[in-house]
Protein backbone atom coordinates (compact mmCIF):
# COMPACT_ATOMS: atom_id res chain seq x y z
CA UNK A 1 0.00 0.00 0.00
CA UNK A 2 1.45 3.37 -1.00
CA UNK A 3 2.16 5.83 1.83
CA UNK A 4 0.72 9.12 0.57
CA UNK A 5 2.68 11.06 3.18
CA UNK A 6 6.12 10.08 1.92
CA UNK A 7 8.34 10.70 -1.05
CA UNK A 8 9.93 7.52 -2.38
CA UNK A 9 12.86 9.49 -3.72
CA UNK A 10 13.81 10.64 -0.23
CA UNK A 11 12.57 7.76 1.91
CA UNK A 12 11.15 10.05 4.57
CA UNK A 13 7.71 11.07 5.77
CA UNK A 14 6.59 14.60 4.95
CA UNK A 15 4.96 16.44 7.82
CA UNK A 16 1.40 17.51 7.01
CA UNK A 17 0.99 21.29 7.10
CA UNK A 18 -0.98 23.04 9.82
CA UNK A 19 -4.15 24.93 8.91
CA UNK A 20 -4.34 28.30 10.65
CA UNK A 21 -7.73 30.03 10.71
CA UNK A 22 -7.27 33.67 11.68
CA UNK A 23 -10.22 35.23 13.51
CA UNK A 24 -12.80 32.78 12.08
CA UNK A 25 -16.35 34.01 12.54
CA UNK A 26 -18.69 31.01 12.49
CA UNK A 27 -18.40 27.67 14.23
CA UNK A 28 -20.08 25.96 11.29
CA UNK A 29 -17.29 27.16 9.02
CA UNK A 30 -14.62 25.85 11.40
CA UNK A 31 -16.37 22.49 11.36
CA UNK A 32 -16.54 22.47 7.56
CA UNK A 33 -12.82 23.25 7.41
CA UNK A 34 -12.09 20.35 9.77
CA UNK A 35 -14.08 18.04 7.47
CA UNK A 36 -12.11 19.23 4.44
CA UNK A 37 -8.83 18.79 6.28
CA UNK A 38 -9.43 15.22 7.40
CA UNK A 39 -10.55 14.18 3.92
CA UNK A 40 -6.97 14.74 2.86
CA UNK A 41 -5.04 13.74 5.95
CA UNK A 42 -4.55 17.10 7.70
CA UNK A 43 -5.22 17.20 11.44
CA UNK A 44 -3.28 20.19 12.85
CA UNK A 45 -5.92 22.93 13.21
CA UNK A 46 -4.90 26.24 14.82
CA UNK A 47 -7.40 28.99 15.60
CA UNK A 48 -6.43 32.61 16.17
CA UNK A 49 -8.95 34.54 18.28
CA UNK A 50 -12.16 32.87 17.00
CA UNK A 51 -14.96 35.43 17.18
CA UNK A 52 -17.45 33.21 19.04
CA UNK A 53 -14.90 31.49 21.27
CA UNK A 54 -13.89 27.86 21.37
CA UNK A 55 -15.22 25.14 21.68
CA UNK A 56 -18.18 26.04 19.51
CA UNK A 57 -21.29 23.84 19.45
CA UNK A 58 -21.93 24.58 15.77
CA UNK A 59 -18.60 23.10 14.67
CA UNK A 60 -19.34 19.46 15.49
CA UNK A 61 -22.29 18.82 13.15
CA UNK A 62 -20.56 20.66 10.29
CA UNK A 63 -17.43 18.53 10.73
CA UNK A 64 -19.43 15.38 9.86
CA UNK A 65 -17.27 13.10 11.98
CA UNK A 66 -13.92 14.89 11.76
CA UNK A 67 -13.85 14.98 15.56
CA UNK A 68 -10.14 14.20 15.78
CA UNK A 69 -9.42 17.55 14.12
CA UNK A 70 -11.79 19.54 16.34
CA UNK A 71 -10.66 17.81 19.53
CA UNK A 72 -7.04 18.63 18.77
CA UNK A 73 -7.66 22.23 17.69
CA UNK A 74 -5.56 24.79 19.54
CA UNK A 75 -6.44 28.44 20.18
CA UNK A 76 -3.92 31.29 20.04
CA UNK A 77 -4.10 34.99 20.81
CA UNK A 78 -1.95 36.11 17.88
CA UNK A 79 -0.90 34.99 14.43
CA UNK A 80 2.74 34.90 15.48
CA UNK A 81 1.93 32.55 18.37
CA UNK A 82 -0.06 30.27 16.06
CA UNK A 83 2.95 30.00 13.73
CA UNK A 84 5.30 28.76 16.47
CA UNK A 85 7.10 25.59 15.44
CA UNK A 86 6.47 26.17 11.72
CA UNK A 87 9.36 26.84 9.36
CA UNK A 88 7.37 27.95 6.32
CA UNK A 89 4.02 29.78 6.39
CA UNK A 90 1.82 30.56 3.41
CA UNK A 91 -0.88 33.24 3.64
CA UNK A 92 -3.91 32.83 1.37
CA UNK A 93 -5.16 35.99 -0.31
CA UNK A 94 -6.25 37.20 -3.74
CA UNK A 95 -5.69 40.91 -3.14
CA UNK A 96 -2.58 42.89 -3.95
CA UNK A 97 -0.74 44.07 -0.87
CA UNK A 98 2.08 46.42 -0.05
CA UNK A 99 4.36 43.62 1.08
CA UNK A 100 6.86 42.00 -1.25
CA UNK A 101 6.38 38.24 -1.13
CA UNK A 102 6.65 35.18 -3.36
CA UNK A 103 3.23 34.36 -4.82
CA UNK A 104 2.57 30.64 -5.35
CA UNK A 105 -0.25 28.39 -6.48
CA UNK A 106 -1.58 25.48 -4.39
CA UNK A 107 0.58 23.12 -6.46
CA UNK A 108 3.73 25.11 -5.77
CA UNK A 109 2.93 25.42 -2.07
CA UNK A 110 2.30 21.67 -1.82
CA UNK A 111 5.62 20.92 -3.48
CA UNK A 112 7.39 23.24 -1.04
CA UNK A 113 5.71 21.53 1.91
CA UNK A 114 6.75 18.08 0.70
CA UNK A 115 10.32 19.22 0.10
CA UNK A 116 10.59 20.69 3.59
CA UNK A 117 12.00 18.60 6.44
CA UNK A 118 10.08 20.67 9.01
CA UNK A 119 6.41 21.59 9.54
CA UNK A 120 4.74 24.24 7.38
CA UNK A 121 1.47 26.11 7.77
CA UNK A 122 -1.31 27.53 5.58
CA UNK A 123 -3.02 30.66 6.91
CA UNK A 124 -6.61 31.64 6.08
CA UNK A 125 -8.34 34.89 7.00
CA UNK A 126 -11.79 35.76 8.36
CA UNK A 127 -14.74 34.92 6.14
CA UNK A 128 -15.77 38.49 5.38
CA UNK A 129 -12.51 40.42 5.21
CA UNK A 130 -9.65 38.01 4.62
CA UNK A 131 -6.21 38.50 6.09
CA UNK A 132 -4.96 41.95 7.06
CA UNK A 133 -1.55 43.29 6.03
CA UNK A 134 -0.24 42.68 9.55
CA UNK A 135 -1.25 39.02 9.25
CA UNK A 136 0.42 38.65 5.86
CA UNK A 137 3.62 40.14 7.26
CA UNK A 138 4.09 37.05 9.44
CA UNK A 139 4.01 34.70 6.43
CA UNK A 140 6.89 33.82 4.14
CA UNK A 141 4.86 33.64 0.92
CA UNK A 142 1.44 34.39 -0.55
CA UNK A 143 -0.75 31.52 -1.78
CA UNK A 144 -3.36 32.34 -4.40
CA UNK A 145 -5.88 29.88 -5.84
CA UNK A 146 -6.41 30.48 -9.58
CA UNK A 147 -10.14 30.91 -10.19
CA UNK A 148 -12.50 32.18 -12.85
CA UNK A 149 -11.69 35.93 -13.11
CA UNK A 150 -15.40 36.63 -13.65
CA UNK A 151 -16.43 34.78 -10.48
CA UNK A 152 -13.82 34.25 -7.80
CA UNK A 153 -16.06 33.42 -4.86
CA UNK A 154 -14.64 30.61 -2.71
CA UNK A 155 -15.84 30.11 0.84
CA UNK A 156 -13.42 29.29 3.64
CA UNK A 157 -13.91 25.52 3.64
CA UNK A 158 -13.63 25.36 -0.16
CA UNK A 159 -10.28 27.14 -0.04
CA UNK A 160 -9.02 24.74 2.62
CA UNK A 161 -10.28 21.80 0.55
CA UNK A 162 -8.46 22.87 -2.63
CA UNK A 163 -5.13 23.30 -0.88
CA UNK A 164 -5.45 20.16 1.26
CA UNK A 165 -6.30 18.13 -1.84
CA UNK A 166 -3.22 19.39 -3.67
CA UNK A 167 -0.96 18.47 -0.75
CA UNK A 168 -2.51 15.00 -0.60
CA UNK A 169 -2.31 14.51 -4.38
CA UNK A 170 1.39 15.22 -4.44
CA UNK A 171 2.11 13.03 -1.44
CA UNK A 172 3.08 9.95 -3.43
CA UNK A 173 6.12 11.51 -5.01
CA UNK A 174 6.57 15.27 -5.19
CA UNK A 175 10.04 16.10 -6.46
CA UNK A 176 12.04 17.87 -3.78
CA UNK A 177 13.84 21.06 -4.70
CA UNK A 178 16.09 22.12 -1.84
CA UNK A 179 19.10 24.38 -1.50
CA UNK A 180 22.44 22.69 -0.98
CA UNK A 181 23.75 23.03 2.58
CA UNK A 182 20.54 24.71 3.70
CA UNK A 183 18.54 23.01 6.44
CA UNK A 184 15.31 24.85 5.64
CA UNK A 185 13.67 27.93 7.13
CA UNK A 186 14.06 28.50 10.87
CA UNK A 187 11.12 27.78 13.20
CA UNK A 188 8.93 30.86 13.24
CA UNK A 189 9.45 31.62 16.92
CA UNK A 190 13.20 32.00 16.30
CA UNK A 191 12.51 34.53 13.55
CA UNK A 192 10.12 36.38 15.87
CA UNK A 193 12.91 36.53 18.45
CA UNK A 194 15.26 38.09 15.89
CA UNK A 195 12.69 40.69 14.83
CA UNK A 196 11.93 41.55 18.47
CA UNK A 197 15.64 41.96 19.25
CA UNK A 198 16.17 44.27 16.28
CA UNK A 199 13.03 46.25 17.12
CA UNK A 200 14.13 46.69 20.75
CA UNK A 201 17.58 47.89 19.72
CA UNK A 202 16.20 50.30 17.15
CA UNK A 203 13.79 51.69 19.75
CA UNK A 204 16.57 52.11 22.31
CA UNK A 205 18.67 53.98 19.74
CA UNK A 206 15.81 56.36 18.88
CA UNK A 207 15.47 55.07 15.33
CA UNK A 208 11.67 55.57 15.30
CA UNK A 209 11.70 59.06 16.89
CA UNK A 210 12.63 61.27 13.90
CA UNK A 211 9.43 60.40 12.04
CA UNK A 212 6.46 60.63 14.44
CA UNK A 213 3.58 58.36 13.53
CA UNK A 214 5.67 56.27 11.16
CA UNK A 215 6.87 53.68 13.67
CA UNK A 216 4.20 51.14 12.71
CA UNK A 217 5.03 51.42 9.00
CA UNK A 218 8.75 51.15 9.72
CA UNK A 219 8.22 48.05 11.85
CA UNK A 220 6.10 46.45 9.11
CA UNK A 221 8.79 47.13 6.51
CA UNK A 222 11.46 45.69 8.82
CA UNK A 223 9.39 42.53 9.36
CA UNK A 224 9.03 42.19 5.60
CA UNK A 225 12.79 42.44 5.13
CA UNK A 226 13.53 39.67 7.61
CA UNK A 227 10.61 37.33 6.87
CA UNK A 228 10.81 37.10 3.09
CA UNK A 229 14.30 35.47 2.72
CA UNK A 230 13.30 32.33 4.71
CA UNK A 231 16.49 32.36 6.81
CA UNK A 232 17.73 29.09 8.27
CA UNK A 233 18.06 28.65 12.03
CA UNK A 234 21.83 29.13 11.78
CA UNK A 235 21.39 32.34 9.80
CA UNK A 236 18.91 33.66 12.37
CA UNK A 237 21.40 32.95 15.18
CA UNK A 238 24.11 34.76 13.22
CA UNK A 239 21.90 37.78 12.69
CA UNK A 240 21.02 37.90 16.39
CA UNK A 241 24.73 37.80 17.17
CA UNK A 242 25.28 40.73 14.80
CA UNK A 243 22.54 42.70 16.57
CA UNK A 244 24.16 42.02 19.95
CA UNK A 245 27.56 42.96 18.55
CA UNK A 246 26.27 46.27 17.23
CA UNK A 247 24.57 47.14 20.52
CA UNK A 248 27.80 47.17 22.55
CA UNK A 249 30.74 49.51 22.12
CA UNK A 250 34.04 47.70 22.05
CA UNK A 251 37.36 49.24 23.09
CA UNK A 252 40.31 48.88 20.72
CA UNK A 253 42.21 45.71 21.51
CA UNK A 254 39.47 44.52 23.87
CA UNK A 255 37.44 41.30 23.74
Amino acid sequence: MTDLNSSPSEGRRATAPAVILVRPQLGVNIGACARAMLNFGLTDLRLVAPRDGWPNADAGPAASGADVVLDGARVFDSVADACAGLSLVFATTIRNRELVRRVVTPAQAAADCHALAAPAGIMFGPERTGLETEDLAVAHAILTIPVNPDFGSLNLAQAVLVIAYEWFRQGSGAAATTLVNHDGPAPHEELEGLIAAIDAQLGANGYYNPVPGRAAAARLLMRNLFTRPEYSAGEVRTLRGIVRGLSFKRHPGGD
